[in-house]
């Protein structure tokens, strides 16, 4: 997910989000955070997952994994911040089980 993305889930700004991160930049190892190259950010905008590359900021997007999605609650102490990241890890559970579940369907 991109960091604008995961900062309305929070109900945090972008800016905000992206600060906390980069003071605990430690609780984010590689395969839980990355910035995006500006090939990616191409495809993103090509791809119509954001509208512009104005949308993004001045600054380079993160991108998070599931990883760090769930570990954003540890840098985000906000109460709105636990119970989106309860949503969020059952939301990607719940797709878990949709794509499980479509291997299975087209065995």
């Amino acid at each position: 997910m991109l960091d604008v993305h995961v900062a309305e889930l929070y109900g945090v700004e972008t800016r905000v989000l992206k600060q906390a991160v980069r003071r605990n930049r430690s609780n984010f190892p590689d395969d839980c955070m990355f910035e995006l190259t500006e090939e990616e950010i191409e495809t993103v905008v090509s791809q119509n997952v954001i509208p512009h590359k104005k949308f993004l900021g001045a600054s380079i997007p993160f991108g998070f994994t599931e990883t760090g999605v769930a570990m954003l609650s540890s840098v985000l102490k906000s109460a709105s911040a636990r119970e989106m990241n309860i949503a969020i890890m059952r939301t990607f559970i719940a797709l878990r089980k949709v794509v499980a579940n479509y291997k299975e369907i087209c065995r």
